[in-house]
């Protein structure tokens, strides 16, 4: 076998980890012909960079995502793939639909595809919210409560309070992480504000691009059985589609082709 440098090695080990899930000390030492003392220095470094967690005897890559960019950043990323999601979304929504929807980006988009008329939308959104303003008829109640800068939201207690004066015919949604345990975000104070929306809504439909899929933030916000639709742009796996639909979720792909009826 060819020696290899020490950076192309902890770059082989991470896509091997990514395929595989787990690899051993012993592992490193066969496939890369490097002795136990460099297989653990390896280790070591890949840990230090917080792209593994050493186990008894191996490694496995880290479950828990951690980074959750600004407003700006999450717009951007997979925008593409947002706007479709978006203007699949936003043909769910009828004339005269009272309608909630958080401060996801992805839900963003289906305000921008709005076409509907006469809708009233409560948000927590002040993007969302100005968005809104530019569609004829639409009536808009902004929650008040903390302005959070970073995501151009509001959140806190007031605004949970003010959720109580209001109940709509469909809540939209975005979520940072999707797994077969349901949905996560980064912070506690997001969750209360979903968990409190969805009380107030007789239908919920989650828009979660495919970036999504496998992400487990740190707090788990809902079970699958908390949501009624999932919107996306791509096949789930097996097993996330066999929770979905245990707990009858109608799955809809952002092209229209609707998986479940």
């Amino acid at each position: 076998m060819i020696a290899i440098f020490q950076e192309e090695r902890l770059i082989s080990i991470v896509e091997y980890l990514k395929s595989n899930k787990r690899i051993t000390i012993d592992l490193i030492c066969e496939l890369y012909d490097v002795s136990r003392d460099t297989a653990r220095r390896d280790m070591v470094k890949l840990e230090e960079q917080g792209l593994i967690v050493r186990t008894r005897g191996g490694a496995i890559l880290p479950t828990l995502s951690k980074e959750v960019g600004d407003y700006d950043q999450r717009l951007q990323a997979e925008s593409s793939s947002k706007l479709t999601i978006g203007r699949t979304a936003s043909a769910l929504i009828q004339d005269g639909d009272y309608i909630m929807m958080d401060a996801s980006t992805t839900v963003l988009h289906a305000a921008n595809a709005l076409t509907s008329k006469h809708n009233v939308v409560v948000t927590n959104s002040i993007e969302i919210a100005a968005i809104l303003t530019r569609k004829d008829s639409t009536t808009i109640h902004m929650l008040g409560g903390v302005l959070d800068n970073k995501h151009h939201s509001v959140y806190g207690a007031k605004a949970i309070e003010m959720l109580n004066d209001y109940h709509v015919d469909k809540l939209f949604i975005g979520t940072c992480g999707l797994t077969e345990e349901g949905l996560s975000a980064p912070n506690e104070e997001e969750s209360y504000l979903v968990r409190a929306m969805m009380q107030h809504a007789d239908q919920v439909i989650v828009l979660a691009d495919h970036s999504k899929f496998g992400k487990r933030l740190f707090n788990r916000v809902v079970g699958f059985e908390s949501i009624d639709v999932l919107v996306t742009d791509q096949e789930l796996s097996s097993a996330m589609k066999e929770k979905l639909l245990a707990c009858e979720v109608k799955i809809v792909l952002a092209e229209g082709d609707d998986q479940h009826d």
